[in-house]
């Protein structure tokens, strides 16, 4: 059944904790215990890996948020020290270890392997067209551990939505580099200060604001136009309906038990709505 744009929404910001504690700490000492030389090699290769052995192009062009030439000063080295299988299961195991820190007591909660079980239905009945990094995932074996289940079920589900907003991005004419922009004026940020960005060249990062200026999104302070407002709000709308689909197998019931298991393990209280 449909949902509203409001519940799917609620579920991105729930899955979004459980799915990122990939980028942790636990999984990155792991990585670097691996033979990486950093956070980004240990990044690339467990996000990269249900892609198997491509090219670096092919990755820049499935994640596609990244300045040119950074994936490949990661891919294929990193293949070097480890091969995909490996790495896939580095990261399972260091998410999973992660999670279960997070949700501390939490985690012998009758309640989690319910949730997991909620979330994997969703994350395995939705549309793989289009979706080139979810159906790799997808192709994957499910975890057996209700922690990692969990785990591997919110990574599913964000990045099925992740594609999605990829699609979004691209028909909006927002390109990789100009969403990051987009993102830090969002945050309250100048372009030049954000994380995914501040590495970059002063140039490179003032070419991009430029253009988003010439195109009336960007004012001349570095923060939204009327116009850039409404298209960031558009591009998060469309992304979020876009993500609805995984979540169309589950009934309201479901869906409600879904969201208040989440918020329980994630929070340590029942949902307040």
């Amino acid at each position: 059944m449909q949902h509203s744009p409001a519940t799917i929404h609620r579920l991105f910001e729930l899955v979004e904790p459980i799915g990122t504690i990939t980028f942790s700490d636990v999984p990155n000492e792991a990585f670097l215990a691996a033979g990486m030389r950093n956070y980004w090699d240990g990044y690339f290769a467990g996000r990269a890996a249900p892609l198997g052995l491509v090219p670096a192009e092919v990755v820049h062009a499935v994640f596609y948020n990244f300045a040119d030439g950074e994936v490949a000063r990661h891919i294929p080295w990193v293949w070097s020290k480890v091969t995909p299988d490996e790495a896939l299961a580095i990261r399972e195991r260091g998410s999973a270890d992660a999670l279960r820190r997070r949700l501390g007591s939490r985690v012998d909660s009758p309640a989690l392997p319910r949730v997991a079980e909620l979330a994997t239905k969703a994350a395995t009945s939705a549309p793989t067209e289009g979706r080139l990094l979810y159906a790799a995932l997808r192709a994957l074996p499910l975890p057996q551990d209700p922690v990692a289940r969990l785990w591997h079920a919110a990574t599913l589900l964000r990045e099925h939505r992740g594609d999605g907003h990829n699609a979004t991005l691209v028909t909006h004419g927002i390109s990789g580099g100009e969403a990051h922009v987009l993102l830090a004026i969002d945050l309250g940020m100048q372009a030049h200060e954000f994380g995914r960005l501040h590495h970059l060249p002063r140039a490179h990062v003032s070419a991009l604001v430029a253009g988003l200026q010439e195109r009336g999104i960007v004012d001349a302070a570095g923060g939204f136009t009327p116009q850039g407002r409404d298209l960031k709000d558009r591009i998060e709308q469309l992304t979020d309906e876009l993500a609805g689909p995984a979540y169309a197998v589950l009934s309201a019931g479901e869906i409600d038990e879904l969201i208040a298991g989440l918020d329980l393990l994630l929070h340590g209280n029942p949902l307040e709505s």
